[in-house]
């Protein structure tokens, strides 16, 4: 699944409050089983199938980012 293919098949989740249960969700979704949190801490490796999950200072997800 291509990075693309990615933001639409999570398109749903944006605009949802980001749990941790979450993290399962969006692996089973994608396929990836590197999925950061908005509040994870990460190592500064480039890695271009990790998904970033983008949250608001509300929590809710605005969207997602690759690397």
């Amino acid at each position: 699944m291509t990075n693309d293919e990615v933001v639409v098949a999570l398109a749903s989740l944006v605009g949802c409050e980001y749990t941790s249960a979450m993290k399962a969700e969006i692996t089973g979704l994608t396929g990836r089983a590197r999925v950061v949190g908005p509040m994870d801490v990460s190592t500064m490796e480039y890695d271009e199938s990790r998904i970033h999950v983008v949250a608001g200072g509300n929590g809710v997800i605005t969207g997602f980012r690759f690397g």
